[in-house]
């Protein structure tokens, strides 16, 4: 595919048709700008796979061009895959005050041993990287210092909004700066590429206010120890938290490495100056249950995160009893829904009274709902939508609000489609290679990759393995040995392991007296005939182990 020089141009690696793994790139004058490097998290059709990364072949073959990395924010899902992936593209990365400190503790982590070029960058001020001229402009979301970017350029405007809401009663930080985006909006906006993600919700989203007083309202009604388990990185979200744990004058224990790391990051660039001390992990246990709040990780069902260690009794040194309450102050993420109702049942049977967002308002959430949509259109006036960052429907949602916005036109991408602007109309001119990477022992590897679907495979279709014993010409010295894993129970398998044995001797004596002396060609037919009597048996497709050993026709003879 020939991108020319001159084209304004824009191409999702990740994030569109998905929720999670945002990675984009835009082209002006043969230089590109990366939107973002995030990962998505797997759900239990991956087993043994922490993180997935976005495949980013299409912009390694141009890396000498690419100007930088620019991150909107500092969730995961927009900046989680720098440490795995920088490394291939080596460029520096820029982003606001808390967005480069919660990345440098992530590096730190992750032992990164390269120096990489991290670069603050300012509100309402241009920058240069190229052909293109960046402006961040202030946002609210769920995290600290979040902004849309102001991509300008000879052939047109384009505001890349990242995640956002409008909150006139925010608890940290200001509002998303509406005056601004009315401002460049009059400047005139070619293109909006946009937040999709409550494009199917009616109104308005709360504001962080209305969690803060419905915790406040839960933890007053708590009789004992209250644990409240949220994203790590929503700083606003902890500060509601400490606020409602405060006005029901009790003290605060933080579990998870993920919120001290974050934690840390915000009082270094100047948010949660004024909280009161916690209480150590250690010492909790020292404190009144009925004066204590514990702000842990594990929100989306993590296994090894605090509150699954918490909700089964293996935390090392925290520890709930019935009668005390739980608060899930966050949303599910789309894949996490049987990790989370896992840990909520063990909470439930251990007779902990659960709350989430379902019985009181103990969460809102960081993305604009529909009224908020048509309102940011109202300020910035693009002539065309490109909705991002939501699946096909939330983009479909989003592309028929803009179309009711009078938006001139609409066009939803999917990841590796390369969109061409041109005299103010976009179209799809061609496709970049897209896919999904994973981390695994130290390199990165292919989520296609073969030893990751065998692995698969034996979850869901279970092994068998077969040992044959032939002799030089081919004969079977002995019956076939056939073990079995993961394909029945015990009181099927003694039948199935004795049918199999016998399809194995039926398929090498129907084997042709050259294919019988191949080891290879009676490799094939024992793994068929496996496969076939555990299909018909159990409709699955079991990986299959054939180990074959030849011994002389002499040695038996005597």
């Amino acid at each position: 595919m020939t991108i020319h020089e001159n084209e304004l141009v824009f191409v999702p690696l990740g994030g569109s048709g998905e929720i999670g793994m945002n990675a984009n790139l835009y082209h002006f004058k043969d230089r590109w700008l990366m939107v973002d490097l995030g990962i998505s998290f797997p759900d239990e059709s991956l087993p043994g796979v922490d993180v997935i990364l976005p495949d980013l072949t299409f912009i390694e073959a141009r890396k000498n061009k690419l100007e930088a990395i620019i991150l909107t924010h500092a969730h995961e899902d927009h900046f989680g895959a720098i440490p795995y992936l920088w490394e291939r593209l080596k460029v520096p990365v820029y982003g606001t005050a808390f967005t480069l400190a919660l990345l440098r503790r992530k590096l730190s982590e992750a032992r990164i041993d390269v120096s990489i070029p991290l670069h603050e960058l300012k509100y309402n001020t241009d920058y240069q990287f190229g052909p293109f001229s960046l402006e961040l402009v202030s946002l609210t979301h769920s995290i600290p210092d979040p902004a849309a970017l102001v991509l300008r350029t000879d052939a047109g405007n384009i505001l890349h909004t990242g995640d956002w809401k409008f909150d006139e009663t925010p608890t940290l930080g200001n509002d998303t700066d509406r005056a601004r985006l009315k401002e460049i909006g009059d400047e005139g906006i070619m293109a909006l590429v946009g937040d999709s993600t409550n494009a199917m919700v009616e109104g308005r989203t709360p504001s962080e206010a209305v969690a803060q007083k419905g915790l406040t309202e839960a933890i007053a009604e708590a009789k004992h120890a209250v644990a409240v388990t949220l994203f790590a990185s929503n700083v606003a979200r902890i500060k509601s938290i400490i606020a409602a744990a405060q006005a029901n004058g009790r003290s605060v224990c933080v579990a998870g490495r993920a919120l001290t790391r974050t934690i840390s990051a915000a009082k270094e660039v100047g948010y949660l100056k004024d909280i009161p001390d916690f209480v150590p992990e250690t010492e909790a246990n020292l404190i009144p249950r009925e004066n204590l709040v514990i702000i842990c990780t594990g929100s989306q069902g993590e296994t090894r995160a605090a509150m699954a260690r918490i909700a089964n009794g293996t935390h090392e040194t925290l520890s709930l009893v019935p009668g005390d309450t739980v608060i899930y102050s966050s949303r599910q993420i789309p894949g996490n829904e049987p990790a989370i109702a896992r840990i909520q049942d063990m909470i439930v049977r251990r007779g902990i009274h659960l709350i989430t967002d379902d019985d009181k308002p103990v969460h809102v959430s960081g993305h604009p709902a529909r009224d908020e949509l048509i309102e940011m259109y109202s300020l910035v006036r693009p002539k065309i939508a490109v909705p991002v960052h939501g699946t096909a429907r939330h983009l479909l949602a989003h592309a028929k609000l803009a179309e009711g916005c009078q938006v001139s036109q609409t066009l939803i991408p999917n990841n590796g489609d390369i969109i061409t602007f041109t005299d103010g109309e976009a179209d799809i001119t061609g496709n970049a290679p897209v896919g999904a990477l994973t981390h695994e022992g130290g390199e990165i590897v292919d989520i296609q990759s073969d030893f990751l679907r065998s692995r698969r495979r034996m979850l869901w279709n279970g092994t068998i393995t077969a040992s044959v014993v032939l002799t030089a010409s081919g004969e079977l010295v002995l019956a076939p040995q056939v073990s079995q894993s993961g394909i029945c129970g015990a009181d099927q398998a003694d039948g199935l392991l004795a049918d199999a044995s016998l399809r194995i001797e039926d398929a090498i004596d129907n084997l042709s007296d050259t294919a019988v002396l191949a080891d290879d060609a009676v490799q094939q037919a024992v793994i068929s005939a496996v496969r076939s009597l555990v299909r018909t048996r159990f409709r699955l497709r079991p990986t299959v182990h054939v180990h074959i050993m030849r011994s002389d026709d002499k040695e038996l003879s005597a």
